[in-house]
């Protein structure tokens, strides 16, 4: 009897140690029943920035942003006191290589044509500019310019002081400036990056509008879609 006991005890105990090995291994592999995943997918490739604007570094809504002097690709230094008469600006920090960032540039040089003549330049900045990264240094910037026909500068900003100071995180990131250099609106460009042919809300536009209409943008802050910003 006693025997009859052991042994059932330990067909019981390898029982339970099967079925809670396979319990967890459930747990480990696929994904959840309902398709959905708790946090950003994996690897790290959300596009979509993570951080709030109250966890985003650099410059928030209402700050006065101070003006800088970079490096243009026609090889001149630039500043935004170099714009006469203008009234805003819009700060995009963007780069050669990220996906996100060739997406968005023939939106921003329609933009550009659209709003310089209406006070409202493009400035792009180059927050990964680097002259070990062949694909984002100096030259490299000068021929994606020609080959684009940018009609807007182009600056490197090789120590990363002025991406830092605005608080750049992806690029593109645009951080809309009005005539007294204040920070009007922070975000994403427009709600397609991937169709421009199917953008319903074009952010910058907008918050531009409100701005020529003596009102605050609306929404004012969107979080950035594309690639994060290489910080050394």
């Amino acid at each position: 009897m006693k025997k009859s006991n052991a042994l059932l005890t330990m067909i019981l105990l390898v029982s339970s140690f099967f079925i809670n090995a396979t319990m967890n291994a459930q747990d480990r592999q696929g994904p959840p029943k309902d398709g959905k995943h708790s946090g950003p997918p994996p690897g790290g490739h959300n596009p979509e920035q993570t951080e709030s604007l109250e966890e985003m570094s650099g410059y928030k809504l209402g700050d006065t942003a101070t003006d800088f002097k970079l490096k243009n690709v026609d090889n001149k230094p630039f500043s935004l006191a170099n714009i006469k008469g203008a009234k805003g600006y819009i700060v995009v920090f963007t780069c050669n290589e990220c996906p996100f960032a060739k997406m968005y540039e023939d939106r921003l040089i329609a933009l550009h044509k659209k709003y310089a003549p209406q006070g409202y330049s493009v400035i792009t900045i180059n927050p990964n500019a680097n002259e070990d990264n062949e694909g984002e240094n100096f030259k490299s910037m000068q021929k994606r310019a020609k080959e684009k026909k940018f009609p807007y500068v182009y600056l490197a900003d090789e120590d990363q002081k002025v991406s830092s100071k605005f608080g750049a995180i992806r690029t593109p990131h645009v951080f809309l400036l009005d005539r007294d250099l204040k920070v009007q609106y922070i975000g994403t460009i427009d709600d397609n990056a991937k169709s421009a042919k199917e953008v319903k809300i074009k952010y910058v536009e907008k918050a531009i509008e409100s701005l020529e209409n003596g009102k605050k943008p609306d929404p004012s802050f969107t979080k950035a879609i594309g690639c994060p910003v290489k910080r050394k």
